[in-house]
């Protein structure tokens, strides 16, 4: 698609938002059921398309991506009446008489930029969000991920005209171009190198922006947690995906005195969920690309990996690794890992724990393993963070009602059901002044009397 083209593209989305035809939730309302209905109509095609980009089984793409669009589909339908109410406020005696109202406005024409690890949600959850919002949007998904691109263009496509929803395909020229046009709102989901250059462009433009970035997250698990659960489930949330997950556990944190057992419990659960030799599990994904394959290699040190690594430079796959005995001076610390590598590293006490992850770059998500109460509310109570779980782990991010989203260096903003909406809505304040009274005092001539009543209204 030439510039031009994507020029008008976006001219047509202001016009139409211009019309005012978005504004009425009878229409979003419409627009989020045909979107409902598009995607189980090619559910099919978009779990083929998860599996040729990522190796995704059907199961881990209907579960992490089609079947969580499809709720976010729902919970907006139930609440998008009540989230799109005009709110009536109390009014101080000093404005009476009148009437304050809040009313939930959209900001206009948005821009989503979605990465390639979950490439279908990432595009279609905040899309849900901006459309039940009443805006117009454009979706430019990661050029890493064709496949999926190319199924949510079509998609779109069939369901959308483009001067209301619209998918802009391409790569690193595309997102250039974008970042230089007039957006009401600028949606991004992506690592931090590139969240600095959206917020940078967008501050040309003075435009609000919401940063889905990522982080280091920490798994702690102290000497009173469930090991055998705590590693079936850590198992499962680092290697889902094959650890290609924004909110994946990055290291393990352990108490020193039971990292033997955790170690060993962990090795038994990769071998029980992914087999004795994962590279022959057809339901044991990929590396998105060659390039993120060569840094995944060049983070595994041979002398502290104890269990897994094996590569296959023809299918990019990496088989659940462990690594011992791991330092914040190694290379697997010195960034954040994307991929099926887990350091472990230990700690004496939690204060220890605290200091290691307040010293740090605050991250997108942290986990705790325990039944020891002081040391969860001492964690979460101090630890700054986006969000997570206790005694589990990524599983927090399923939850409509509660706002997903980083803090710091691992983002800005969140998103997921009313926060969603709200992300993508501008609070419009009106006061309503009624003309049968005027009240005099805020008026020159000031009068003492006046001083005196206007002292007594505010106080």
């Amino acid at each position: 698609m030439t510039d031009a083209a994507k020029e008008r593209i976006i001219k047509k989305q202001r016009a139409f938002f211009a019309t005012g035809k978005t504004l009425p939730v009878g229409y979003r309302i419409m627009a989020l059921k045909k979107l409902g209905r598009a995607i189980r109509k090619y559910e099919k095609e978009i779990l083929e398309a998860l599996k040729t980009d990522l190796g995704k089984s059907n199961m881990e793409a209907f579960m992490c991506e089609v079947g969580l669009s499809l709720s976010e589909i729902s919970y907006m339908l139930c609440h998008i009446g009540c989230f799109a109410a005009t709110k009536y406020v109390h009014t101080p005696i000093t404005n009476f008489p009148s009437v304050s109202k809040v009313m939930q406005c959209p900001y206009g024409n948005v821009l989503i930029m979605s990465p390639w690890n979950y490439p279908f949600l990432l595009s279609i959850e905040p899309a849900i969000d901006a459309i039940a919002a009443g805006n117009t949007v454009i979706i430019k998904p990661s050029a890493y991920s064709p496949a999926t691109s190319e199924i949510i263009a079509r998609i779109i496509g069939e369901t959308f005209p483009e001067e209301y929803v619209a998918v802009i395909t391409g790569g690193r020229k595309e997102n250039a171009f974008l970042l230089t046009q007039k957006f009401d709102y600028i949606f991004f989901t992506g690592s931090q190198e590139a969240g600095r250059e959206v917020l940078r462009k967008a501050a040309d433009r003075l435009t609000p922006v919401t940063l889905e970035l990522g982080g280091k997250s920490p798994c702690i698990v102290d000497g009173s947690a469930n090991i055998k659960l705590a590693a079936r489930r850590i198992v499962f949330a680092k290697f889902l995906n094959c650890g290609q997950t924004c909110v994946a556990p990055d290291y393990i944190l352990c108490d020193e005195y039971i990292k033997d057992e955790l170690v060993k419990q962990m090795k038994r659960e990769i071998i029980r969920q992914f087999g004795r030799n994962p590279l022959k599990n057809k339901n044991y994904g990929k590396i998105i690309n060659e390039k993120h394959f060569k840094r995944l290699q060049g983070l595994i040190d041979e002398d502290k990996l104890i269990f897994g690594g094996e590569c296959d430079e023809d299918t990019l796959q990496i088989t659940p690794a462990l690594m011992d005995n791991v330092t914040w001076d190694d290379a697997v610390m010195g960034q954040e890992i994307f991929g099926p590598v887990l350091p472990v590293l230990t700690y004496n006490d939690i204060d220890e724990v605290i200091s290691t992850v307040e010293g740090h770059s605050h991250p997108l998500a942290l986990y705790i393993f325990s039944k020891d109460k002081d040391n969860i509310r001492k964690i979460t109570e101090r630890c700054r963070y986006g969000g997570g779980c206790i005694n589990d782990a990524v599983v927090h991010l399923a939850t409509s009602e509660m706002p997903f989203g980083g803090v710091g260096d691992s983002g800005m903003g969140a998103y997921h059901g009313r926060k969603g909406f709200e992300t993508f809505t501008h609070e419009k304040s009106i006061l309503d002044k009624k003309t049968w009274l005027d009240l005099p005092m805020r008026y020159q001539p000031y009068l003492k009397i006046n001083e005196k009543l206007l002292k007594l209204f505010l106080r």
